[in-house]
C-alpha cells in the first residue's frame, strides 16, 4: 500500500502565501510524475501543476507565475509554494503521484485525501 498525505492548508488573506506539502509512504520503489490538483466548490477537479521525476514542470494558466511546484525525491515529497493568493484559489488541494511499488510492473495512480485552502479577507 502507498499513501499520500497533504499538509499546509489553511485560511489566509488575499495576497498572502502558503506552502503545501505531500509525503508519500509505503512500499515505494520509485515515484514518477507528481502533481497538484484542486477542486473548488461546485467545480470539477483541475490539474494546476505537475512535475516529472527529472523536475520538468507545467502549470495551469490560472496559477502560472504565482505557484511553484517542486519535489524532493529522497524524501518522496512534493511541494506547492503558493504566492499572491486570490479568493478564486479557494479549493481543496489534492496531490497525485505515479508510484511504482516494490515488485510491481506498472505504476499506481495514487491520490492524497486533500487539504483545504481558503483565501478570504
Amino acid at each position: 500500500q502507498v499513501q499520500l498525505v497533504e499538509s499546509g492548508g489553511g485560511l489566509v488573506q488575499p495576497g498572502e502565501s502558503l506552502r503545501l506539502s505531500c509525503v508519500a509512504s509505503g512500499r515505494i520503489f520509485r515515484i514518477g510524475n507528481m502533481g497538484w490538483h484542486r477542486q473548488a466548490p461546485g467545480k470539477e477537479r483541475e490539474l494546476i501543476a505537475a512535475i516529472s521525476r527529472g523536475e520538468n514542470t507545467n502549470y495551469a494558466d490560472s496559477v502560472l507565475g504565482r505557484f511553484t511546484i517542486s519535489r524532493d525525491n529522497a524524501k518522496n515529497t512534493v511541494y506547492l509554494q503558493m504566492n499572491s493568493l486570490k479568493p478564486e484559489d479557494t479549493a481543496v488541494y489534492y496531490c497525485n503521484a505515479a508510484v511504482l511499488t516494490s515488485g510491481a510492473l506498472m505504476d499506481l495512480d495514487v491520490w492524497g485525501q486533500g487539504t483545504l485552502v481558503t483565501v478570504s479577507s
